[in-house]
Order: structure tokens, then C-alpha cells, then sequence
């Protein structure tokens, strides 16, 4: 059995500094998904200009969403790369128009790049969410100390053309716990506060293996961080309630039950107004 005990040392955290501002976890949050792209794969082009970008980011809103989580380069299994001006010009002005019309939501961007990540932040962007924890862009830590925003440490393994390829672990779950030790202790060390950590549902991990941590979400709470969710209409999903696509919001909104269930913090999702509506009836009990 690997050791877990360099633990120790990372803190508790069950709220999110947001500019001077403290984020409540002690209930989870709905984090909306804007993605800005012409091939992810559930709602690509479908908002891939600032106007409709805008009325969805204030249908989210009006809906429940408390964070929008803005994406402009896909990085599904076997998804092609775009490069940094491209993914830039995508999001950047739809960032800055959503700051200037909603100032008080709170900004996430899907980015793995360090430079988006810091043109995001002068564009008023709150939290960096990395697919990629760091591994694509050796400047990333430094930059989020620099900038000083929440960052998302998502798990994963290779890149969208190998990722499905790095599926052998030794221990599961234990592994995937050492993989954030790591990293927050080099976040911290650099002087990053506020931590998310995300499993990566779907990222070089088999069906077998997204449920097995699904099932064991509350296996992570050891790190004392908020624990994100993202399974929103995946595959797995698809296959555990053998649904199409289009089909498979009940599915999700059923397995974000068992994260809630488990401990999470953040729930990303395509589809607000469900997962609110789970939220409440859940919390009114």
C-alpha cells in the first residue's frame, strides 16, 4: 500500500477567497459551462460568438449557476489543439463582456496555458480551471502565484490524443490522492491559497474506473480542499444508463446526487436549471 502520510501538511479549506471575497462550500455550487468552441462535444458552436455567449452566461445566472466557466480550446479524447491566439481570440472578448455586464459572477476559465490564464485575469476572470494540472504549461504555477486566483488542479494523464491510452494504475484512488499531494505542495509552496481539486471524470480513466471514484468522491475529502465534479453528460454516463447524448441529463443529474452525496463542493454542469432544482430539493430536506 502507498503512503499517504506527506499529507499533513495541506490545510483546510472549505470556502474560496474570490478578490478579497469568501465563497461559502459549506453547500455546493453550481459551476456553468460555457464552452466557445466549435467541437466539444455537447454543445459545440453553439455559443461561439459574444452575443450568444452573453444571453446563455445570463440564462445560467438566471438559473442558478454562481460561477460561469468560460472554454475555448476542447480537449476531449482525440481533439486537435488549437493554438494560443486562436483559443484567445475565442474567449477573450466574450471574458471581458461578461464581466462588464455581469460584475458579480464569478469567472472561470478552462484554460491550460499560463499567458491565457493571465490575460483572462486582467480581463477580470476569478478562477483558472486546468485540465491539464500544470503538465502542458511548466509556467502555470507560477503564474496563478502571480496573479493570485483560485486554481482548479484537475487530474489526468497524456493529452487528448494518449490520454486513453494511460489507464494502468497501481491503486486507484491512492495514486490519483498522491498525484494532488504533489502538486498542492508545490502550489503552496509558491504561494497559491486556494485550491480546487477535480478528479478528471473521463480523463484516462475507464468506465469501471470513472464510477469507481465516483463511488469513493468522499475518499478525497483527506485533502481538506472543495472537491469539483465533472461528469455532466460523459460517456460513462451514456454507458451506465445506456442513453444517447441527448439523453443523458437525467442520468447526470443522478450521478451529481451521488457527488453531493459524496462530499463535493462545485458541480460543473451543462444544464443549470436541473441540477438547481436537484440542489434545492435535496437542501430542503
Amino acid at each position: 500500500m502507498k503512503s499517504i502520510s506527506n499529507i499533513d501538511n495541506l490545510s483546510t479549506k472549505k470556502s474560496l477567497n474570490i478578490k478579497g471575497n469568501l465563497i461559502d462550500l459549506s453547500k455546493p455550487i453550481i459551476m456553468g459551462i460555457l464552452n466557445v468552441t466549435p467541437d466539444s462535444f455537447f454543445d459545440g458552436n453553439l455559443y461561439n460568438n459574444t452575443k450568444k455567449a452573453l444571453i446563455r452566461v445570463e440564462e445560467m445566472i438566471n438559473e442558478g449557476a454562481e460561477i460561469i466557466d468560460i472554454g475555448g480550446c476542447s480537449t476531449k479524447p482525440g481533439s486537435e489543439i488549437i493554438d494560443l491566439e486562436e483559443e484567445w481570440e475565442r474567449i477573450g472578448e466574450i471574458t471581458r463582456e461578461t464581466r462588464n455586464n455581469f460584475p458579480n459572477i464569478i469567472i472561470s476559465i478552462d484554460t491550460f496555458r499560463s499567458e491565457i490564464a493571465k490575460r483572462s485575469s486582467d480581463y477580470g476572470a476569478n478562477i483558472i480551471n486546468d485540465v491539464s494540472g500544470g503538465e502542458f504549461d511548466s509556467n502555470m504555477f507560477n503564474t496563478i502565484s502571480k496573479i493570485d486566483l483560485p486554481y482548479v488542479l484537475m487530474h489526468s494523464r497524456g493529452n487528448s490524443k494518449t490520454m486513453l491510452n494511460l489507464i494502468d494504475y497501481d491503486e486507484l484512488l491512492v495514486d490519483i490522492i498522491l498525484y494532488f499531494v504533489k502538486k498542492i505542495n508545490s502550489l503552496h509552496s509558491l504561494g497559491v491559497k486556494d485550491v480546487i481539486v477535480d478528479p478528471g471524470f473521463g480523463f484516462a480513466k475507464t468506465y469501471e474506473q470513472n464510477i469507481e471514484i465516483l463511488y469513493n468522491l468522499d475518499c478525497f475529502s483527506i485533502l481538506d480542499l472543495p472537491i469539483l465534479v465533472g461528469l455532466s453528460r460523459k460517456s460513462f454516463v451514456q454507458k451506465k444508463f445506456n442513453v444517447s447524448l441527448k439523453d443523458s441529463l437525467k442520468g447526470s443529474i443522478k450521478l451529481n446526487t451521488v457527488a453531493i452525496q459524496k462530499h463535493a463542493s462545485i458541480l460543473r454542469v451543462h444544464d443549470v436549471k436541473g441540477t438547481k432544482l436537484m440542489m434545492d430539493k435535496i437542501f430542503s430536506n
